[in-house]
């Protein structure tokens, strides 16, 4: 029973390596994250419902998983042998695929919450209130510039930053 309930406890520290792994190492699942910040902090200022609120973070949790699954997917068929390469290639792309149509469904349904005039005028208004909103806005994107593109290692696969390929 105790060895049952220690195995468990072991899995949440092995998926919480992961997704730190995910953050070091991946461009795009930094790139998702970021754009999750945004989803939420625009929700909020849209003044979104709650059941609204739950189809974002429905949206933005789906395209983090999906995220996090082609990595483990990238990583699980990275250099296969010679008869295998055109396979790999194939689950890769998939697993691509899989993160773009996720996105894409997210995006579609952020359209259709926030592409009201009274949405956007809030948002609009929130931003331009004082220089200072504004201001901040612009350094929060220089600050997701940085964590995006250059936040994390070159620990990838043990390659040096120019043999990466995200």
């Amino acid at each position: 029973m105790k060895s049952d309930l220690k195995r468990f406890g072991r899995g949440f520290i092995y998926a919480w390596n992961g997704i730190w792994a995910a953050i070091r190492e991946e461009r795009n699942f930094r790139f998702h994250l970021c754009t999750a910040v945004y989803a939420y902090a625009l929700s909020a200022i849209a003044g979104l419902e709650a059941m609204e609120f739950a189809l974002v973070s429905l949206c933005v949790f789906s395209v983090i998983q999906a995220e996090l699954m082609n990595s483990a997917v990238e990583r699980a068929v990275d250099k296969p042998d010679t008869s295998h390469w055109w396979s790999a290639g194939a689950a890769k792309d998939m697993a691509a695929g899989g993160v773009l149509m996720s996105a894409v469904g997210a995006l579609c349904v952020g359209g259709f919450l926030f592409l009201r005039s009274d949405r956007l005028s809030r948002i609009w208004a929130a931003v331009t209130v004082t220089p200072w909103a504004t201001a901040a806005v612009l350094i929060s994107f220089v600050i997701a510039y940085l964590f995006i593109f250059r936040f994390g290692g070159s620990s990838k696969k043990g390659l040096p930053d120019a043999d990466k390929k995200d």
